[in-house]
């Protein structure tokens, strides 16, 4: 008999429980094969375009659209293309996933609180780090091509 505020279980043997997953309201669990990963892209180009709407997201999409095309002619090699493009893609990823926690925080309620800030601080900081880190490849790379 479910218990009110926990999930059921499924008994496994004598000491061992496990949470029944097949209850849970989210048919995504239940998709097999291609309808699973048709679904999956729908959730991922929502997330896309959800990321659109913030500005930073914005921002760093529209560099991409240089900077991506951009790699092809600076790279000397397809390593270093990679690691160009890679650099800006990883600004992009970072960004998203900083949006996602934001998002969250916000939704858990407006109240400022401790943990709250340290998440969304935390995030920015990872965002700043991957900025970092792609200028600094960037301009390695730019210097390399022109400058030795």
């Amino acid at each position: 008999m479910p218990v009110p505020g926990k999930p059921d279980v499924i008994k496994l043997m004598d000491n061992q429980r496990m949470p029944d997953l097949h209850n849970n309201a989210n048919p995504q669990k239940t998709r097999r094969g291609l309808s699973r990963m048709r679904h999956a892209l729908g959730y991922s180009l929502d997330g896309l375009r959800a990321g659109w709407h913030e500005t930073a997201f914005r921002q760093e999409a529209l560099a991409a659209l240089v900077l991506l095309p951009l790699a092809t002619w600076i790279g000397r090699s397809w390593t270093e293309t990679a690691l160009l493009a890679g650099s800006v893609l990883l600004v992009m990823i970072v960004e998203l996933l900083n949006t996602g926690i934001e998002t969250a925080i916000d939704r858990v309620g407006p109240e400022w609180h401790d943990l709250s800030k340290r998440a969304k601080d935390m995030g920015s900081a990872a965002v700043l780090l991957s900025l970092l880190l792609c200028a600094g490849i960037w301009c390695a790379a730019l210097y390399h091509r022109f400058l030795a």
